[in-house]
């Protein structure tokens, strides 16, 4: 567990789920993979989830929902130093997918496993959006079809979006665009 309060600040195993996966070797390399970059002037994975651990903290999430958080927090996007650059970065070569292929081993709930791997899915339909001018009405409806409780998938997206360096944007959209579709209740 030392390594991983070392990839991420202040960190405490707070489950025994945590303890587990603060010493697995395939998250200790994705914690410490990574430098600044734009969405991410904080550097490394592990710099990443210690920002949105002390922000689950400041919002006051408690209970079941807090070590939910966490375990995504955790785990969604440690795989991004795995995916190989001269492959599309979709399917089971995107970041989020392999994120959850590895959670698969620590948990089968759907809930948790949609979040992770449909996490950057808002951003990216935003970014078309933006581009092409399409409001992505089918592509949208497709992905809240996939989420067990668009409630926490919401909570998770606006956490990960919270982070600086983040355009605020594309959560609000998202928000927006569940609440037209009463999909976030």
């Amino acid at each position: 567990m030392a390594a991983a309060a070392r990839l991420i600040p202040g960190f405490e195993a707070q489950s025994a789920l945590e303890q587990l996966l603060a010493g697995d070797p395939v998250m200790l390399k994705g914690l410490a993979w990574g430098k600044p970059r734009e969405g991410h002037p904080e550097g490394s994975v592990g710099a990443h989830v210690a920002d949105l651990l002390d922000t689950v903290d400041a919002w006051g999430e408690e209970g079941l929902r807090r070590a939910e958080l966490r375990l995504v927090v955790l785990v969604h996007d440690t795989l991004k130093g795995e995916v190989k650059e001269w492959r599309p970065r979709t399917g089971e070569n995107h970041h989020a997918m392999r994120a959850r292929r590895f959670t698969e081993q620590f948990t089968s709930d759907e809930r948790l496993l949609a979040t992770i791997e449909l996490h950057d899915g808002p951003y990216s339909l935003w970014k078309r959006m933006r581009k092409t001018g399409d409001p992505q009405r089918e592509a949208m409806d497709a992905v809240i079809e996939r989420l067990p409780d668009a409630a926490f998938f919401l909570r998770f997206v606006e956490l990960d979006g919270s982070s600086a360096g983040k355009n605020p944007a594309p959560v609000e959209w998202f928000r927006d665009e569940l609440a037209a579709r009463n999909a976030a209740d």
